[in-house]
């Protein structure tokens, strides 16, 4: 990407060397705290742990760690860049984690695409973390490794695409909605790209209520019966989206549509046409980075009524950063033991219900990363689920 604003970036990475760094939280000379930190005194709290394991969340910052894990194979709107290269991204969202939700969190880039390897690798390292957050892993790959690690590991496995996309998007619907005054039930929603992203927005969108949802590939819209391209998580799609069995590519189930939600990874994969087909003041939420499926000022002279991508160039940014750092902060402090579609649909309404009737607004439909109350809403929503239901 060359432009102005990845010069400053690559400057500013150069400057800093790396964005983040490990730091004790107590000086070992004052107060001679070496000895208590260290050995001798280190022993003492390794035989407690050793007769109680459960003290590791009281006596080490295991219950404040999490383990950012990604092969490099699908990395921003780049693809598969790897390992190396991906650790930029990672550093940042460990930045995010830290700065906005207190979490202590570090890149693990791995050197290797090998599913086994890994989950075994995961499960290697699981003693030091609190959670998992799998980022930037290709699809369906990365939904195989969810599953078997939510079978065999003892803390929580936050997928980013397919539970932080899908929370920010469902939030950016409710008050999109709220706005239009339309209801998402009988709307008709079409998702672009059936990968991880799409696949996690597609089930918390259905599990929100949603009655007439598309989802297209590069093979065009998935419904009940293709044998292309298909797997078993575009089956699971088959069988709860399309209810009137539409068939084409984009374009044609674009037709009539309230709301397009891009995440296929491909810039420039819808024109204002495609725009202009569909209802009146359609919800537009192009949301690939670095380079959007359509460029907001295209959607927006095409019809567009409220128009959101990933970016933060643009007001409306429907990015996962809005929720990683304070749901992983309320995963933590709750010690939940795996990710719900309850805690998704609590955290996407506590999100939504941060702006304020006063402050919504077409170009305002999301909080600010900054807002406190984000947190505050967040941790009390979470707090009225039930024990049984965070904890399953």
């Amino acid at each position: 990407m060359k432009s102005k604003i990845g010069d400053e970036a690559i400057a500013l990475h150069k400057k800093l060397r790396g964005k983040i760094i490990v730091k004790g939280k107590i000086s070992v000379l004052k107060n001679n705290k070496i000895k208590l930190i260290y050995t001798p005194g280190v022993a003492a709290v390794c035989e407690k742990i050793y007769r109680n394991p459960n003290l590791k969340y009281e006596l080490t910052s295991k219950w404040n760690n999490v383990a950012i894990v990604t092969d490099g194979t699908r990395i921003l709107g780049l693809g598969n860049i790897g390992p190396d290269a991906a650790l930029p991204v990672m550093e940042g969202k460990s930045v995010l984690y830290q700065e906005f939700g207190g979490v202590s969190a570090f890149p693990i880039c791995l050197n290797t695409t090998k599913k086994d390897e890994i989950i075994t690798t995961i499960r290697a390292i699981e003693p030091v973390f609190g959670a998992i957050n799998l980022e930037d892993i290709e699809s369906p790959k990365v939904l195989e490794i969810s599953e078997e690690l939510e079978k065999l590991i003892s803390i929580p496995v936050f997928h980013d695409d397919r539970h932080g996309t899908a929370v920010v998007v469902l939030a950016a619907l409710i008050n999109s909605f709220r706005l239009l005054k339309k209801d998402m039930s009988s709307s008709k929603i079409v998702i672009a790209g059936a990968g991880s992203a799409g696949y996690g927005i597609a089930k918390l969108l259905t599990a929100a209520g949603c009655k007439n949802l598309l989802v297209t590939d590069s093979g065009g819209v998935i419904y009940k019966g293709r044998t292309e391209n298909m797997n078993k998580y575009k089956d699971e799609l088959a069988d709860i989206t399309n209810p009137k069995k539409e068939k084409g590519m984009l374009g044609d189930v674009l037709v009539n549509g309230d709301v397009f939600i891009g995440v296929s990874g491909r810039s420039n994969l819808v024109n204002s046409i495609m725009i202009q087909k569909m209802k009146p003041n359609p919800i537009v939420f192009s949301l690939t980075n670095p380079n959007p499926e359509i460029q907001p000022d295209v959607a927006k002279k095409a019809g567009a009524k409220i128009m959101a991508t990933g970016s933060y160039l643009y007001p409306n940014k429907v990015n996962n950063a809005l929720v990683f750092p304070h749901l992983m902060r309320a995963i933590l402090d709750k010690r939940i033991k795996k990710i719900t579609t309850d805690i998704l649909l609590v955290a996407a309404n506590a999100i939504a219900n941060t702006v304020s009737s006063k402050d919504l607004d077409y170009e305002h439909i999301l909080p600010e990363m900054e807002d406190k109350k984000i947190q505050k809403n967040l941790s009390k929503a979470l707090a009225g689920i039930s024990t049984k239901k965070l904890k399953s």
